[in-house]
């Protein structure tokens, strides 16, 4: 009865897994099934599962449109702003975890507040600054103003992995010879690379979607980010959805590719191995 009791609570796990995977996974395969049909399928009143006919006219008008040159300043300001953001967030992080300071307590909650606040009240301003600075309508300002999003962000989930190291190890590699800073890059740094990988994904990610900002600063069509060119297929209230499906499926590919290659340091136990 027990076995029979447990195949049971499996095939019922199973069963709801296998449901929940459909409904998340039906949008990308729709996305990818209207990137091939032809105009007149896809605003066909009855909707088709499979392509009739495989075309490739949707990808053809959008990479006849520039959008590679989107998405290579799409990569450039993510990369270039993640790395930049979980440097500092590193650094942060490390000192409210590690160290003991007056107001340690205050700037934690701070950095949460910062990431929490709204960003329809600071695009303004944040516009107000990258103009000042000479950098409006160009891919220098998105990498002056997208750190406000992650530095906070980052320095926020970091704190969490850091405390979660022992101080026991820390001593030991002081009691080895290693200084503060030796300890925190030869010690915390490495044993928190699973937390320290999944935060630079969700960096880049922030920086790979973000529109809002990027559509109050940047109007020119060679500076724009894949965001402002996906939007910009969207005319009035008519779509042109061969092309929009094909670039949002363009535009899940590198993500997912970063994923793929993370996910394999995106383990935990390595503190364990460390106190042994």
């Amino acid at each position: 009865m027990k076995i029979v009791h447990f195949l049971r609570k499996r095939l019922i796990l199973w069963c709801t897994l296998a449901v929940m995977l459909v409904f998340a996974l039906f949008p990308i395969y729709w996305m990818l099934n209207t990137s091939f049909k032809t105009t007149r399928e896809i605003y066909r009143m009855t909707p088709t599962f499979w392509p009739e006919q495989f075309v490739w006219t949707g990808y053809q008008k959008l990479f006849a449109s520039g959008f590679l040159n989107n998405v290579k300043n799409s990569l450039v300001v993510a990369m270039i702003v993640t790395v930049v953001s979980i440097f500092f967030a590193m650094l942060a992080a490390y000192a409210i975890a590690k160290l003991s300071f007056r107001g340690r307590e205050i700037i934690s909650k701070s950095i949460l507040y910062a990431y929490l606040m709204p960003r329809s009240i600071m695009f303004i301003p944040l516009y107000m600054l990258v103009t000042s600075a000479g950098l409006a309508d160009s891919i220098y300002g998105l990498m002056l103003v997208y750190p406000t999003i992650t530095v906070p962000y980052a320095t926020w989930m970091l704190i969490s992995y850091f405390t979660s190291i022992p101080d026991e190890i820390e001593e030991a590699a002081m009691i080895d010879g290693c200084s503060r800073f030796g300890s925190m890059f030869r010690v915390v740094f490495p044993l928190s690379a699973p937390g320290i990988s999944a935060t630079a994904i969700f960096s880049f990610t922030l920086c790979w979607s973000e529109y809002l900002y990027a559509l109050v600063i940047v109007s020119k069509a060679a500076q724009k980010t894949i965001p402002l060119a996906l939007s910009d297929m969207v005319v009035a209230d008519v779509a042109a959805w061969g092309p929009l499906m094909a670039g949002s499926i363009v535009a899940a590919i590198p993500v997912m590719i970063l994923y793929l290659l993370v996910s394999r340091n995106m383990v935990s136990g390595m503190t364990l191995g460390g106190i042994k």
